[in-house]
Parts: C-alpha cells; structure tokens; sequence
C-alpha cells in the first residue's frame, strides 16, 4: 500500500491539475455562457429567448459524454472543421473539446438558475428604481442582478461541484487527467480500489475548496441557506 502511495500520488498529482484546469476555464465559460443565456430567456423577442430556450434544452436534456463524443469524434472529423485553422485548434485537442462540453452543459443549467434568480425580482421594486430616474442599464447593475445572484447563487455553486465532477469523462476522449491516470495505474497495478480512492480524495479536495469560496461568496451576500 506505501508503495503505490509513493507511486500513485505523483502520477495523480498531474492529471490533478490538469483536471483543475479544465474544470476552472470550464466554470468561468459556463458562467458567462449562463448569463447570457439567461438574458436572452428574459427578452420579450421571440427569436432571441427561443434560441436561448433552445440551448438549454437541448444541452440540458442530452448527457455530458454524448455531448463529448459529438464534438471529439463529431465535429473534429468534419473536413470544413479541418480546413479552419480556429475551428482546427478547438476541436483537435480533447482537453479544450471537454472544456467547451462541459462549459455548453453547465452552461445550461446555470442560465435556469440565473433566470429564475431574476424573475424572482419583485416588479414593485423594477418600478420604484424607474421612476427615481435610473436608467435601464443602472437598475440591472444597482438592483436586479444583485437580487437575482443573491436567489441563483446556492443553485449555481452546486453547478459548480457538478461540473468539476464532469471532467471525469474527459478521459473518455483521450485526455489523461485525473481519472484517466487513475485508470492507468489501474491496469498496472491492478489495485482498483486504492488508486480510486486516491483519485476521489483529490477530487474531494477541489470541490471542498469550491464549496468553501462559495459558502464565503454566500455569506458575503446574505444568503441564508439553512435555519
């Protein structure tokens, strides 16, 4: 047991951080992508919310390593897709294909969070801030997206749990992170149960820090999410 300590934890170590990073640079663009979404939810122009409507839909109702496979296996082999340097450097590399699924999928769900964070803005208080002369920009900066985080926030921090834990499928397209090391140890040593739970120890330790800053974020706003 020392010894596949001694050599498992280096090995994990790497695809620890590398399953970091994509699971950072994957939360950052799926918050920006459920923003926006989210936004577009809340226009009255039929084409701007259908399209966002779409979006989630889709993304929300079809699983993350479908999702996967259709932009590795999918879109990388399209001959338009090769001949667009761009398009080329996206999808010929598994770690920033899994980034771009699991930013399209947590993505998704995190627009329905955010979405219903602003709906939850009581009219009366849209209309106070209107008629004290604010414009339409300086109501949604001052009052409706400080309510609405303050709504959206504890759905949104476990978005966050779940998308660190997508990353686990990055390995199903050739990307060697933590669970893909892990695998790999596996059919070396043989020792299923302890190189796993080595790998689920570094995964835990990513998302306690996550839940730490977020209950930090949650008190720093307020938010009381029990009695």
């Amino acid at each position: 047991m020392i010894d596949l300590f001694e050599k498992a934890v280096p090995v994990l170590i790497e695809g620890f951080w590398i399953t970091l990073r994509i699971g950072l640079f994957s939360i950052l663009f799926a918050s920006l992508l459920g923003l926006g979404a989210a936004l577009m939810r809340t226009t009255r122009h039929p084409l701007v919310s259908g399209t966002a409507f779409a979006y989630s839909t889709v993304f929300r109702g079809t699983p993350l390593l479908i999702q996967l496979f259709l932009l590795y296996y999918g879109i990388g082999t399209l001959e338009f897709v090769r001949e667009q340097p761009a398009l080329w450097w996206l999808f010929s590399d598994g770690a920033r294909c899994a980034i771009l699924a699991i930013a399209l999928n947590s993505g998704a769900y995190m627009s329905e969070a955010i979405r219903g964070g602003l709906q939850s803005v009581p009219a009366g208080q849209l209309d106070a801030a209107a008629s004290c002369g604010m414009s339409r920009l300086q109501i949604f900066r001052r009052i409706r997206f400080p309510l609405a985080i303050r709504q959206a926030f504890p759905a949104y921090s476990n978005e966050l749990v779940l998308a660190i834990k997508g990353t686990s499928l990055a390995s199903t397209i050739a990307v060697m992170e933590l669970t893909g090391f892990a695998r790999r140890l596996m059919s070396q040593s043989y020792l299923i149960v302890e190189t796993f739970i080595i790998a689920g120890v570094l995964y835990l330790a990513i998302n306690v820090t996550l839940l730490g800053c977020a209950w930090l974020v949650e008190r720093s706003l307020g938010i009381r999410t029990g009695a």
